[in-house]
């Protein structure tokens, strides 16, 4: 079992940067592959960032590929979105996810446990 708590969502200008943190509990963090997702109001919840389990290895949807960086902290049971270049459709509320078994997956169905979720906005 894995409980996963988000934190560091607000509001922002456009172009602005933000760092989620995600504290997960439970002994699995470091055999989890993290994920992040996000849900704009009226849209379905989509990928934004996934992790390895040794953090060797990182995941980006398109839309934020080279503005937003994966990282975690084993040691500290906790999986970070650094957020850079902030635009208005980056609005949304972002959720840390994690994946018990498997590889990497960029889809919502394959990951096991979730956050409540923070909200970002930016403001343009």
């Amino acid at each position: 079992q894995v409980q996963l708590v988000e934190s560091g969502g607000g509001l922002v200008q456009a172009g602005g940067s933000l760092r989620l943190s995600c504290a997960a509990s439970g002994r699995t963090f470091s055999s989890s592959v993290m994920g992040w997702f996000r849900q704009a109001p009226g849209k379905e919840r989509e990928f934004v960032a996934a992790i390895n389990r040794s953090g060797s290895s990182t995941y980006y949807a398109d839309s934020v590929k080279g503005r937003f960086t994966i990282s975690r902290d084993n040691a500290k049971n906790t999986v970070y979105l650094q957020m850079s270049s902030l635009k208005p459709e980056d609005t949304a509320v972002y959720y840390c996810a994690a994946r018990s078994l498997g590889s990497y997956r960029d889809t919502r169905s394959s990951y096991d446990y979730w956050g409540q979720g923070t909200q970002v906005t930016v403001s343009s």
